[in-house]
């Protein structure tokens, strides 16, 4: 596709803004191509194509000069020697700070690229606070980048399409940025699942012809029978995107001939009155389905998305999905929070719209608060959850929260206090557990008691950032002060066994030598290090008592140490630590390729969990248990992971076909356990022993390839 030159760029402005003073963009456009001369992409063409293409999308959302101008220099800091007291200079300050919010921290030194990644993320994200123009550019950067992601390496590809589909697209639909977060979808789903996305695409493109052909016999019918009502309308078919679909029958468990709706009628109105009257029209030609009607009019979603959702049984008697809508609600629903942001005195400033962002600003509030950065960016895969239920306080007022939100959820959203004394609640008058799922149009109650306090097994329960915010800040607070105590405990005890006295011990100027050794500022931070077991009190201690007097007990720990398994032995490096024993969690399972975290286990060791194991998110906020851990690479030993393959039909020689691509890729099978149904369909588990996780990717590739399997995953658990 030829890229949008500067002219055409002016002349998509001056279509939807005459007045624009455009003499800002050549400007920009002529200082990007003089920093960026002689620079390519990897696919080869022009570096500049780039932020032209990224200023393009920019003018497709109608933004104003300045953002587009900020497009057009938003990667001169990160890729060229350009500084920003060089683009203050040259542009002012309103397009520097924009600049200045997309551009990453990758000048900085991190310990890994996830914490880098995370904190480039935050600092966008409170750039925002200051100017959405932030984030609009940021998205149209990563959509141009994904649409151009083909000659990047596969794991490169792989770990941007992740991050998309995370992070960007969720965070696009709750900006209510239909038509970005619909192409960012398919987009990442291309690259993170081809072999998956091509065959969803040959199944659409062989049912496309049947679907449209009743899709538009139900379309020309209702276009009809509305004229005769006098309700003048728009209608479309609407066909959903590939990522939506994929999604729906993995959630739902279904093939893809068990889907049909795969094109939704979406018809626009002029008015409300009218929107309601078309409803009325379409249950008087199709039965509704009961439960699958939703009014987005009266109760927008959080992202300002408005319209009218009915699922009829159609004219041949399969399901049609049927939207109905105004005009202004379709430009809302397709562009978001870029037609309510106005542009004015040099300031992107919210219209009456702004209570619709409340959970923005909630997000800015915690990237002030959240000092760490993984935390913060778990706070935001929690906040950006794109589905919501809407419930009501008792006196009438509406919350909107997650799916799969608690009455604890509700009750934080309403006030911290209520939150921390919650002992109940009452849904639509009646007790429920403060486990139960909150359903649209609940009415909830909070009971609260003064003798309550949160446990740690609300973090498995709550689905809202700032009711799990607030509940690891409590637990926190009151496992420092039995860790503090506790501490102090082992400390007494060690220097008695040690030393053969009294604690008072601890009183000698020495101790100022213990507090060096082993990195804390004070006594209290000593005995908290102790009581999460991040310092043994041996060695706390051992700078108090001469070589001689603890020779013994020294020696008789370094007989214990040797018959345990060392880090060093497993692969793993921890940080500051040269002999400690590890293990590795069964509920993850991770491989050398993972990214991994170690979680301090008192009288265990560390033990070793993936970045992303759902067993680590009650411990997050436990941040003195955690410690740093690595892979060694140059240790290369076997470990075991289990795969589980989908078989569509069994036949003979197909587990032959599945061993021998197994063993193509020198993975050794330890364990399989093979289940035939009576459709003669299986879901066979193998244990494979493989050396990372390319190995086991490669397995996985090959399981793909033989025919008759459906498909392949990892399990996390042994």
């Amino acid at each position: 596709m030829e890229t949008m030159g500067i002219e055409g760029i002016v002349e998509t402005i001056k279509a939807y803004n005459p007045e624009a003073d455009v003499a800002v963009l050549h400007k920009a456009h002529e200082f990007a191509a003089a920093v960026h001369r002689g620079q390519a992409r990897r696919s080869g063409d022009p570096y500049l194509s780039h932020p032209m293409e990224v200023a393009a999308i920019l003018t497709e959302l109608k933004m104003d000069v300045r953002a587009i101008a900020a497009g057009l220099l938003h990667d001169a800091i990160e890729d060229t020697q350009t500084t920003m007291g060089e683009i203050r200079t040259r542009f002012g300050d309103e397009i520097a700070d924009l600049v200045d919010g997309v551009t990453k921290l990758s000048k900085l030194t991190f310990s890994t690229r996830h914490d880098r990644e995370a904190e480039s993320f935050r600092k966008m994200l409170l750039a925002m606070a200051k100017d959405i123009r932030v984030i609009m550019i940021k998205l149209a950067d990563r959509l141009h980048n994904m649409r151009t992601l083909d000659p990047l390496p596969e794991a490169k590809r792989h770990l941007i399409a992740k991050e998309t589909l995370d992070i960007y697209a969720p965070l696009a639909h709750r900006l209510g940025m239909a038509k970005i977060k619909q192409e960012l979808e398919d987009l990442s789903f291309r690259h993170l699942d081809p072999e998956a996305y091509r065959e969803l695409a040959i199944q659409i493109a062989k049912k496309r012809r049947e679907r449209e052909a009743q899709i538009n016999e139900v379309i020309a019918f209702l276009e009809r029978k509305l004229t005769e009502v006098e309700i003048p309308c728009e209608i479309m078919g609407r066909p959903k995107h590939f990522y939506s679909v994929h999604r729906k029958m993995r959630e739902q468990g279904k093939t893809f001939d068990e889907i049909f709706d795969l094109t939704a009628v979406r018809v626009i109105t002029g008015t409300i009155k009218d929107c309601y009257g078309a409803l009325g029209v379409v249950h008087s030609l199709w039965k509704p389905i009961p439960g699958r009607f939703k009014d987005f009019i009266a109760v927008p979603k959080t992202n300002m998305y408005q319209s009218l959702h009915t699922t009829v049984v159609g004219p041949k008697g399969e399901p049609a999905e049927i939207q109905i809508r105004t005009q202004e609600m379709h430009r809302t629903a397709e562009e978001g929070i870029a037609v309510h942001w106005a542009y004015k005195e040099g300031k992107a400033t919210l219209d009456e719209t702004e209570k619709n962002f409340l959970w923005l600003r909630q997000l800015l509030d915690w990237g002030r608060d959240l000092k760490d950065s993984r935390e913060f960016l778990d706070t935001v895969r929690i906040d950006l959850f794109p589905e919501e239920v809407y419930v009501f306080t008792p006196k009438g007022d509406v919350k909107a929260l997650p799916r799969g939100s608690t009455p604890i959820d509700f009750a934080f959203s309403i006030h911290t206090d209520i939150g921390l004394r919650c002992t109940g609640s009452r849904v639509n008058g009646r007790i429920v557990p403060l486990r139960y799922e909150l359903r649209n149009g609940d009415i909830v109650e909070i009971l609260t008691g003064a003798a309550q306090h949160p446990s740690r097994d609300w973090l498995k329960i709550v689905k809202t950032s700032r009711a799990r915010g607030r509940i690891k800040v409590w637990i926190k607070n009151e496992e420092r002060v039995r860790s503090i105590a506790l501490g102090k405990e082992l400390l007494d005890r060690e220097v008695r066994k040690l030393g053969k006295g009294s604690p008072s011990l601890l009183k000698l100027e020495t101790f100022t030598q213990v507090l060096e050794h082993c990195g804390v500022g004070s006594e209290e931070e000593l005995h908290a290090a102790i009581g999460y077991g991040k310092i043994s009190p041996r060695q706390a201690v051992l700078k108090l008592f001469p070589p001689e007097q603890t020779q013994a007990v020294v020696e008789e720990e370094t007989k214990e140490r040797k018959s345990r398994i060392k880090a060093a032995e497993e692969g793993i490096q921890i940080e500051g630590v040269d002999d400690i024993l590890v293990h590795f969690a069964k509920c993850c399972t991770p491989l050398p390729g993972d990214e991994i975290i170690g979680f301090i286990t008192r009288g265990r060791g560390v033990t070793i969990h993936t970045g992303d194991c759902s067993n680590m998110v009650a411990f997050r906020y436990d941040r003195e248990r955690q410690i740093r851990v690595y892979w060694d690479e140059q240790v290369k030993i076997p470990h075991q992971v289990k795969i589980r393959v989908i078989i569509a039909e069994d036949r003979p020689g197909l587990l032959a076909d599945i061993s021998a691509a197994i063993s193509s890729t020198n993975a050794n099978i330890a364990q399989a356990e093979i289940r035939v149904t009576e459709e003669k369909r299986g879901v066979n588990t193998f244990v494979l022993e493989v050396l990372d996780l390319n190995q086991l990717q490669g397995a996985i590739q090959a399981i793909r390839r033989v025919r008759g399997v459906m498909g392949v995953e990892r399990v996390r658990t042994l």
